[in-house]
């Protein structure tokens, strides 16, 4: 296994240290795992994808109008 060094903010490493029993290291791996499978996914989804950058700026300006409705905003 390969390791990694991460840096933290103090107030984060203040937290962290009022649970030693907690297994950091396992939390920050099973969330690396988590974003890459998503990414993987998504590099997958998008190879198939044949909008360009404008179609899917404007996909997304509708997708948030239509919400922003639905929520009365």
């Amino acid at each position: 296994m390969t390791n990694m060094t991460l840096a933290i903010p103090e107030e984060l490493h203040k937290l962290m240290k009022k649970r030693k029993e907690i297994k950091w290291s396992e939390i920050a791996r099973q969330s690396l795992w988590i974003t890459a499978k998503k990414l993987e996914l998504m590099d997958k989804l998008m190879a198939k994808s044949t909008l360009t950058e404008k179609d899917a700026i404007e996909l997304g300006r509708k997708i948030n109008k239509g919400i922003a409705k639905r929520h009365n905003l």
